[in-house]
């Protein structure tokens, strides 16, 4: 493996990126990673393979977590010493990390090393388990992370594109995105494309109450926030982002719920 590096914030750094994908998804966005910092590469292999069936994964991670014992994994074939800022990526189970991150953290030194997280998931947990990863990690500096629905993997080239600029991981300047606007009482025009986006995933997310709006160069960005209910039955609050691209024929696309 050749070591490579990027220039960032002034000086040279040598950059990892290390990830755990169970379908190849996260894979997909490991590999962009890789091509656009030009950083090396190592995937996180479970000795005791995780089955490819949903509900036996499922399962099995319901009880690794309940009981703490964290899945064995095989040797990386990287030192983890060697580097100065490493790209930790994983599907979001539970909404946090998958559980090889937990072995990963828990049987490997951070200290000092720059972690940047980056994830899949179904609905969110970026923020979640970002948190999680501070907390696992108290002497890294663990940065902002990039998330990505499923839905969404061919997004990944552009964001991933601009999160490297943006937070200085890469060469490039990038327009600063404007804030969200205040949030409003939604309009039926609003509902209706909260509903495009959201009609086809596969929980209800519940019933947008207001809505905050921004314009970007390449899209206008919806941030709803929305009451439902949670897996207990009782009414609760998240909040769902939507885009829609200017693009001739861009439909509104669900990218996170935040809750």
């Amino acid at each position: 493996m050749v070591l490579t590096t990027f220039i960032a914030t002034g000086y040279a750094q040598k950059n990892l990126v290390l990830y755990y994908s169970q379908t190849g998804t996260t894979q997909v966005v490991a590999e962009e990673l890789q091509k656009q910092l030009g950083a090396d590469i190592d995937s996180i292999v479970a000795v005791e393979p995780y089955s490819g069936d949903f509900q036996a994964t499922i399962q099995r991670g319901q009880r690794e977590m309940q009981s703490g014992e964290t899945p064995a994994l095989k040797p990386l074939h990287v030192n983890i010493a060697d580097y100065d800022v490493i790209f930790i990526g994983y599907p979001i189970w539970f909404g946090t990390y998958a559980m090889p991150i937990a072995t990963l953290v828990k049987e490997n030194d951070f200290a000092g090393k720059t972690v940047v997280p980056f994830c899949t998931f179904g609905s969110g947990g970026l923020n979640t388990s970002t948190e999680a990863l501070k907390a696992a990690l108290p002497k890294a500096k663990v940065q902002t992370g990039y998330g990505v629905r499923t839905a969404r993997i061919l997004a990944v080239g552009k964001e991933l594109d601009r999160f490297l600029k943006a937070n200085g991981y890469k060469r490039g300047v990038v327009a600063k995105l404007p804030d969200y606007s205040a949030q409003l009482p939604v309009t039926d025009e609003e509902t209706a494309i909260f509903n495009a986006a959201c009609s086809s995933y596969q929980f209800p997310l519940g019933t947008p109450q207001t809505v905050g709006k921004r314009v970007t160069d390449d899209s206008t960005d919806y941030q709803f926030v929305v009451k439902g209910r949670g897996m207990n039955g009782e009414e609760s609050i998240s909040t769902i982002y939507v885009t829609v691209g200017k693009g001739e024929g861009a439909k509104p696309e669900f990218t996170e719920v935040v809750r």
